[in-house]
């Protein structure tokens, strides 16, 4: 059992009841987990968004067994798409490894690639809905058309939120005299952040044509 997880027994198994654990609990400084506030809210994030992916993957599944299901035509757009979300992460990959050699220089350009190759996949994505419009295939034209729309609108709208923080992120670069290691940590997150969207458009991806 690792560190982390015996610290994690510890708590659980504590007794805040007793006056002596009531004692103990007056002196800490309120720090029990080593891990910032920063990398704790990705992870609850990552969760929530993999409970939220889980269950509509599930009931996507359910509902293609339905005699209604008619599967979508695969545009080549999609997988351009593809990998231009490869191509990101990788990039905010190398950001992570620039801003670890301290080369700020380097990683603000590759973190200026990251966000246009972003917006140049959700541009394709639209470029897709447009098709898809384009001959007729609606939302309600058919549940396999639906889910497609539900998917690619939710992976989307997490990758925005990502741009939010990727433009946060970025800002600091041009602020003289930015804090150096929080900085470093901030582009580790959202270059985890991207990697986990990679991963969540695979399953995606992967699902969708393979039915």
């Amino acid at each position: 059992m690792s560190k982390k997880e015996l610290n994690i027994f510890k708590l659980l198994s504590q007794k805040p009841w007793e006056a002596s654990q009531a004692a103990i609990d007056n002196e800490h400084d309120g720090k029990t987990l080593a891990s910032s506030k920063a990398r704790l809210g990705l992870r609850t994030i990552m969760v929530v968004s993999t409970v939220i992916f889980s269950l509509f993957v599930v009931s996507y599944s359910d509902r293609m067994l339905v005699h209604d299901w008619v599967s979508l035509s695969e545009p080549w757009l999609l997988w351009i798409n593809t990998a231009i979300l490869i191509l990101t992460s990788l990039v905010f990959h190398m950001a992570k490894i620039y801003s670890e050699k301290n080369n700020f220089d380097k990683s603000k350009n590759a973190l200026f690639l990251v966000g246009f190759l972003s917006f140049a996949f959700l541009t394709g994505q639209l470029l897709v809905w447009q098709h898809f419009v384009s001959i007729g295939q609606y939302a309600s034209t058919n549940p396999a058309n639906a889910f497609f729309y539900l998917f690619t609108a939710l992976h989307g709208l997490h990758l925005l939120g990502g741009l939010f923080f990727w433009g946060k992120t970025t800002q600091k670069l041009f602020t003289s005299n930015f804090n150096i290691t929080k900085t470093k940590q901030a582009i580790e997150l959202c270059a985890i952040y991207w990697h986990f969207l990679l991963i969540v458009w695979f399953i995606l991806f992967g699902l969708m044509i393979s039915t």
